[in-house]
């Protein structure tokens, strides 16, 4: 296994900072992930190209910022292939006020389903269980950011954690097939 993403977080940030790409380390995570759910697996002929369409509008990574992408698409890659493993979601710790990690939350949300998007164009032909779970991403994306930081909003808070985890091996399950990679001819066209 590689570094664990939680480690990676000062590193990402330093990295996102000097390639002058101001997006969150959660939404950075989010999008390795839905691409990983959508079925592109490790094959970064496929996924990287995807990737940096997503994240910098197609300009090629600093290599700092490379190695850190490669080093989270290959721990999430291989947590949802061993599920046992723990697989996380790149999110601020709990220290952070709740506030910023729901906030975390949603972006990571919102940049899974873009990326699960792009990689699975016909998401929509998919299961009723993956369906179900992707209309309750996009509920859980536009989650209100005024909240309460009591128990009980804690308490909520680590349910929708919980429940994303879920929804990302439900995705996973359905476009890996026991994670093999899917090599349908359904996958993204990269557009630079």
């Amino acid at each position: 296994m590689v570094t664990p993403p939680s480690l990676l977080t000062d590193k990402l940030i330093a990295a996102l900072k000097a390639a002058e790409i101001s997006l969150h380390p959660s939404e950075v995570h989010g999008a390795v992930v839905g691409l990983i759910c959508g079925g592109l697996g490790e094959k970064a002929n496929l996924w990287l190209p995807a990737l940096t369409d997503i994240i910098s509008e197609g300009r090629a990574f600093p290599e700092s910022l490379l190695t850190i992408v490669a080093d989270l698409h290959k721990d999430a890659h291989d947590r949802l292939a061993e599920f046992e493993f723990g697989f996380t979601l790149l999110l601020p710790e709990e220290e952070e006020s709740l506030t910023s990690r729901v906030e975390a939350l949603s972006l990571w949300v919102q940049s899974f389903l873009t990326s699960i998007a792009i990689a699975q164009p016909k998401i929509n032909k998919s299961s009723e269980d993956v369906k179900e779970v992707v209309k309750d991403l996009s509920e859980i994306s536009q989650i209100e950011l005024d909240i309460s930081e009591d128990d009980e909003s804690e308490d909520a808070y680590i349910a929708l954690v919980d429940y994303v985890q879920d929804a990302v091996a439900i995705c996973f399950a359905e476009f890996m097939r026991d994670g093999q990679e899917d090599d349908s001819e359904d996958k993204p066209e990269v557009l630079h």
